[in-house]
């Protein structure tokens, strides 16, 4: 049997993969093998990071791409399709919090934004490529959701439903593309530390008292997020569809919230 984590051979398609959770995501799938097709709006930074790429022996191709547009995703898909022939993982990555704030004061404009960014984009590269996968009968999707749409999150109520949106989207077409062999599932991430959170984690005051109600103590890494879409993407998961796979350092399980955490610490001293 081949080694289960390899993925040389397939192609992959990432969005939002110019930083973050999206740049650790195409390192990993590109160092298992695969080659990988880089979308996200930036130019300069895709451009860097299919370079980064390149020199691991594994082809990289940047298009710079605004997720939230039908049409550009489109073009992007068939660009993808025309330089590799075929297109085995799909890693809709690409989101953002948004707009932050109590519910009655956030705008419609904060709904539609969250809306557009973290669900809508997801949809709009599952309808391009679809038909591919299906057709094909064979391949992967791995949706970035977060623990937001698991729980809620006060002040963030707009991405926490998008989130939300996006983990019942994984599962509905899990159930309906399993007879054409296409795995969809979820990756589902608590805290992680990157560009985006920066203001969270570097608050050291800030940083404590989130980390209160995770039991592993720490942030999550974009890496810690890669290696399980590594292993959704590939032969080693391949009974997993409609998995939505935790990766918050216990946060989900806690029962009794930081009280508790701090009561079993103090405890065990």
């Amino acid at each position: 049997m081949p080694f289960p984590f390899d993925l040389q051979g397939r192609k992959a398609l990432v969005t939002g993969a110019s930083r973050g959770i999206g740049r650790a995501i195409s390192l990993a799938l590109a160092r298992a093998g695969a080659e990988v097709a880089l979308l996200a709006r930036g130019a300069d930074e895709l451009d860097k990071l299919a370079r980064e790429i390149d020199d691991l022996g594994v082809r990289a191709v940047p298009i710079p791409t605004d997720v939230t547009v039908p049409a550009q995703v489109e073009r992007a898909v068939d660009t993808a399709l025309a330089e590799f022939g075929q297109l085995d993982v799909v890693v809709n990555n690409a989101g953002g919090t948004g707009r932050f704030g109590p519910f009655l004061s956030l705008p419609h404009s904060a709904w539609e934004q969250a809306m557009r960014l973290n669900f809508d984009s997801a949809v709009h590269v599952c309808r391009a490529v679809g038909p591919h996968l299906t057709g094909q009968r064979g391949g992967s999707v791995v949706n970035v959701a977060s623990f937001a749409g698991q729980g809620g999150l006060p002040l963030l109520a707009p991405y926490a439903a998008a989130k939300a949106a996006l983990i019942s989207l994984t599962r509905s077409l899990a159930a309906e593309w399993a007879v054409s062999d296409v795995r969809v599932n979820a990756v589902v991430p608590g805290w992680v530390a990157t560009d985006l959170t920066a203001p969270l984690s570097a608050d050291p005051a800030t940083s404590a008292s989130l980390l209160e109600a995770v039991p592993a103590g720490r942030w999550g890494r974009p890496e810690d997020v890669a290696g399980a879409v590594v292993y959704l993407a590939g032969d080693a998961s391949g009974l997993a569809t409609g998995s939505c796979l935790t990766l918050d350092g216990g946060l989900s399980v806690l029962s009794g919230g930081p009280a508790t955490l701090r009561f079993f610490k103090e405890t065990s001293a």
